[in-house]
């Protein structure tokens, strides 16, 4: 069964579990340039490979991001999230000095609130490609 494209196994469960999360950052600013954006997502895998978590898909624009993720049962959604923002936000903070006089006031990269979407029914690759033509800035 885990030949099967996209169906990962567990020590007592076979599953195929994928969420769209989406980030906007405090205040909608747009702060993201494209190095931003590869760092982010080198930071947001090392997180989701901490939780046992696939990052299959990640890009984003100025002031949000999109990440398409495969999750085990074993991960809540609500603290892969809480993870993935924190994380981001204090080592964005910290590699990009830039980015602290957007957030001088609430000293947060990211807004309180996110987006997470199940697939249902939406196969994966219309996901991929929603989240691959989002308008990245150079």
């Amino acid at each position: 069964m885990a030949e099967l494209e996209g169906i990962r196994t567990g020590r007592h469960c076979v599953f195929a579990l994928h969420a769209q999360l989406v980030f906007v950052t405090k205040f909608r600013h747009k702060v993201f340039g494209d190095r931003h954006l590869a760092r982010m997502e080198e930071i947001m895998r090392t997180v989701c490979a901490d939780f046992e978590t696939e990052l299959v898909e990640f890009n984003g624009e100025n002031n949000h991001v999109h990440l398409l993720v495969n999750f085990p049962p074993k991960v809540a959604l609500a603290k892969l999230v809480n993870s993935l923002k924190g994380v981001s936000s204090r080592r964005m903070r910290q590699e990009f000095p830039d980015l602290r006089r957007h957030y001088y006031r609430a000293n947060k990269l990211w807004s309180g609130s996110y987006f997470a979407g199940s697939l249902g029914d939406a196969p994966l690759s219309a996901v991929r490609q929603y989240i691959e033509q989002q308008n990245r800035p150079v």
